[in-house]
């Protein structure tokens, strides 16, 4: 009898529930995740037609750009790649950010009354079109690591665009941004006939048909060469950078008082690179170069190991302080010190130093929050450079304080992260192109990027603005090595919150052994106390947001350490860890509840 009643209440559910609430993506074949299923679902048809990791993700990224544009994230604008090819062992960075056109200088700006490069919403706005990045990125991955063609990788977008998808529900939150309507009346017709019924919202399931984006993709699709793949790839990308849809880009720049020219597009090139690296927890951990702010994350575990953070606890009030203070820190540093190094000399071995950590390490006050933006420390010291030089840090009161967030940080940026059963590792995380900031086209399907808003206009600073220069881009992400062996990659989109974010997601799995469901699910907090990346450059002195999963007892502890503490829908949103156990060959993912994410394995 008591055998019956066991097997009776299992039937009737489990006794515990789960710890998170997704499963744990697990597979031998291949895994993927993104901010959307049918993003998932275009990389997944590539493994499933026999393709690798890196046909996967470029599949997915160009179906992002029809499934995906309320994450301001457009075919032309920019994204950012780290990558470990198993057969020669490279593990890199691949940059798809845009550049400044040859145009774009600081006198160009401030001849017309402006100390910081303008966007939307308001009529300015294309005085920061960037340059596209991302198609070309996309078509250097193929061309050097992947295995299908143009068309074929092409196919899902192309199928989403032209023939519809449902509206869901993340994508119509996104539209009742009161300033997306503006942005498109400031520049008609805008977006209005394409993602809205007749400027009423859509409801989910309504379909979604993008026809000026499905001939974009198409154009480049049709370029593709029977037989002869590595002609087609090059065909494809001569015609978005010298052709056709090159022309589009230039006519739709030029009839808004944009400066982009056809000899800009023509010349650009994105660029693999040496990745940069520290190590922490018995983990080296690959990101960019300075041209983004990926050193950040590498800086701020330099500076934690000086501190016993298991024992304090996850997400404990005396946690949050000491990672917060320590982000403060590190954003002083990028405020004073990156930009893109063919451009600027960036003490980068200084900056990722050891000693150097241990030093900023000790001005965090273990009672106290800093009240401000933190000045920037002297990296130069520990450097190998020719010359020891002062930070040339743009001042707070460039910044806004106008109590109010930008919404790039909340609405902006997708990622993508896809593992195959040959020990192939990439992620990308993509964005540009924001339905508020830019100017959408119709005839080319999306609107362009204006990512140069994140440079300044101070001469001789790092990240001033150049002709051909990358802006200090937000947009980054991660490969952890152990033992030699690519074991994991890391993204989470959020502007100024994908630095913090990204740390967060590594203390989860390397110190506290969360699982990468766990691991992204997890509560999360930025501080605001630096002047945002994005124009107009908000700056919230002493604020520490907090995501509504960290109890109120946490709060008040950090009020009474001087925090000023605000609730946020999130800390960035869309974060995704991929495992890979390179002695068995399982893989693992998931997806962040936090939106539309979803993670599928093979």
């Amino acid at each position: 009898m008591a055998i019956q009643t066991a097997h009776h209440e299992l039937e009737q559910g489990d006794i515990n529930l789960p710890d998170t609430g997704r499963p744990v993506v697990r597979s031998t074949k291949g895994v993927i995740s993104s901010g959307h299923y049918l993003t998932s679902m275009a990389g997944m048809r590539m493994l499933l037609d026999g393709g690798n990791a890196f046909d996967a993700l470029v599949a997915a990224g160009f179906a992002a750009a029809v499934i995906e544009p309320i994450a301001s994230y457009s075919l032309a604008a920019e994204g950012v790649f780290m990558l470990h090819d198993a057969a020669t062992g490279e593990t890199l960075s691949l940059s798809g950010q845009g550049t400044a056109p040859g145009k774009a200088t600081a006198e160009f700006y401030k001849s017309r009354g402006m100390d910081r490069i303008p966007t939307g919403p308001g009529d300015q706005a294309h005085f920061s079109f960037t340059l596209p990045g991302i198609v070309h990125a996309y078509i250097s991955m193929l061309e050097r690591y992947g295995t299908m063609t143009i068309d074929q990788v092409l196919a899902p977008a192309i199928e989403y665009a032209e023939k519809g998808i449902p509206h869901y529900e993340y994508m119509i939150e996104r539209l009742k941004s009161p300033n997306t309507p503006i942005q498109f009346d400031n520049y008609p017709p805008g977006g209005w006939d394409v993602f809205f019924n007749n400027k009423e919202l859509p409801k989910p399931g309504d379909i979604l048909v993008q026809p000026g984006l499905a001939n974009t993709l198409k154009a480049m699709s049709d370029a593709a060469v029977e037989g002869d793949r590595a002609a087609g790839l090059k065909a494809a990308k001569d015609v978005f950078y010298k052709g056709s849809v090159a022309k589009t880009i230039v006519q739709n720049s030029e009839r808004v008082g944009g400066i982009l020219t056809m000899e800009d597009l023509a010349n650009y090139e994105s660029q693999f690179g040496q990745a940069v690296s520290t190590t922490f927890e018995g983990h080296e951990i690959f990101g960019h170069d300075s041209w983004s702010q990926g050193p950040m994350v590498q800086q701020s575990l330099n500076m934690l190991e000086n501190f016993d953070l298991k024992s304090m606890g996850h997400n404990s009030p005396e946690y949050i302080h000491t990672v917060s203070e320590v982000f403060k820190l590190v954003f002083g540093d990028r405020e004073g010190y990156y930009g893109d190094p063919d451009y600027a000399e960036v003490p980068i071995d200084g900056l990722l130093s050891k000693e150097y950590a241990a030093e900023r390490a000790q001005l965090v006050d273990p009672e106290g929050a800093y009240p401000t933006q933190r000045a920037p420390g002297d990296p130069w010291r520990y450097s190998n450079g020719v010359a020891q030089r002062e930070a040339t840090a743009v001042g707070t009161n460039g910044g806004s304080m106008n109590g109010a967030t930008d919404d790039s940080a909340h609405d902006g940026t997708t990622h993508v992260s896809a593992l195959d059963d040959q020990g192939n590792l990439v992620c990308g995380t993509i964005s540009g192109g924001a339905f508020a900031k830019s100017v959408f086209f119709p005839d080319l399907g999306c609107c362009l990027s204006t990512r140069i808003e994140m440079f300044n206009c101070e001469e001789g600073h790092p990240n001033v603005v150049e002709p051909g220069k990358r802006p200090r881009t937000t947009l980054i992400n991660y490969i952890a090595h152990k033992d030699g062996q690519p074991v994991m990659t890391i993204g989470c989109p959020g502007g100024d919150n994908q630095a913090q974010a990204n740390v967060q997601l590594m203390l989860n799995t390397l110190v506290f052994g969360m699982d990468p469901q766990q691991a992204v699910e997890a509560p999360r907090f930025s501080t605001q106390s630096v002047v945002n990346s994005f124009y107009p450059h908000t700056y919230l002195p002493g604020r520490l947001d907090l995501e509504e999963g960290i109890p109120e007892s946490t709060a008040d502890a950090l009020r009474a350490r001087g925090h000023d503490v605000a609730r946020a829908a999130n800390c960035g949103l869309g974060a995704t860890v991929s495992a890979r156990d390179p002695k068995n060959g399982h893989l693992s993912t998931g997806g962040d509840p936090r939106r539309a994410c979803y993670a599928m394995g093979l």
